[in-house]
């Protein structure tokens, strides 16, 4: 695999790690002749972040050709984010352009090279897992009974209000006409709830601060679809923040889809 990309995509490649750095310790590489695809899981399972970069999003990619087959294999790789991170220290503004080689499907380390705008020429080095984890989520976005799209800034406004220290939090959703009619005054059409999540089996439990703020999608998002009865999805703090912080950096919206699940495997 050998891949180049400068400008803008530098950019966006840039904060697509720094982004996955904040979610888990591993940054898993796939490469395809249809896209290159980094994604990284949590060390709890609890959460799963991936960035998928179509071939002419870069300036060059190609996948190696192994001597002995006259086809273009997938190629998977992994290694530590941090690592990559060290590699991504230097400003994008100060690089003309990133590569990245991988020399063979089974090869040990992946090879960085920075061109910077000064001359200077930086090569890096970095170890392959020997026994990478490797997953791939999938999921039907069909079969989920609740979704909305919201501008980042304005989840980022809504979470203002929980206490910084949070955790995690747990979004409800309902039908706006489910809300009881002696309600109409108090929450009216405020059909989803953000709710501060505190572990109840902790010593500090009822002493917590308990946060929980209604809102009207009408008012708040951009598009809300709910089906059915009211779901309730209880997920970590510092990934959603990872994951807004990033969407807003490349100025696109957010669609979140929402369903109880029993189990993620």
């Amino acid at each position: 695999m050998e891949l180049s990309l400068s400008g803008n995509a530098l950019k966006t490649f840039h904060r697509s790690v720094t982004s996955l750095a904040r979610i888990g310790t591993d940054l898993v590489l796939r490469a395809s002749p249809a896209e290159l695809v980094l994604h990284t899981l949590n060390s709890s399972r609890s959460a799963y972040q991936s960035v998928a970069f179509k071939p002419d999003f870069l300036d060059s990619f190609r996948l190696l050709q192994a001597p002995s087959s006259s086809s273009y294999s997938p190629v998977v790789c992994s290694v530590l984010l941090k690592s990559v991170c060290s590699v991504l220290r230097t400003p994008a503004t100060s690089v003309d352009r990133l590569s990245a080689l991988l020399p063979s499907p089974d090869a040990t380390k992946l090879q960085w090279t920075l061109q910077c705008h000064n001359g200077v020429k930086k090569t890096y080095w970095i170890n392959c897992n020997a026994e990478p984890d490797i997953q791939n989520l999938s999921l039907d976005r069909r079969r989920f009974p609740s979704s909305f799209v919201v501008r980042p800034r304005d989840l980022t406004r809504l979470l203002s209000n929980f206490q910084s220290s949070l955790h995690e939090i747990t979004i409800i959703a309902t039908e706006p006409s489910a809300m009881p009619s002696d309600a109409g005054t108090e929450i009216g059409g405020k059909a989803v709830e953000l709710r501060s999540y505190i572990d109840p089996a902790k010593d500090n439990s009822d002493s917590a601060l308990h946060t929980q703020l209604w809102i009207d999608p009408a008012d708040e998002f951009l598009q809300y679809t709910h089906v059915g009865n009211p779901v309730d999805v209880t997920f970590g703090v510092k990934e959603l923040k990872a994951f807004l912080s990033f969407c807003e950096g490349c100025e696109v919206d957010i669609h979140l889809f929402l369903r109880k699940l029993a189990s993620l495997s």
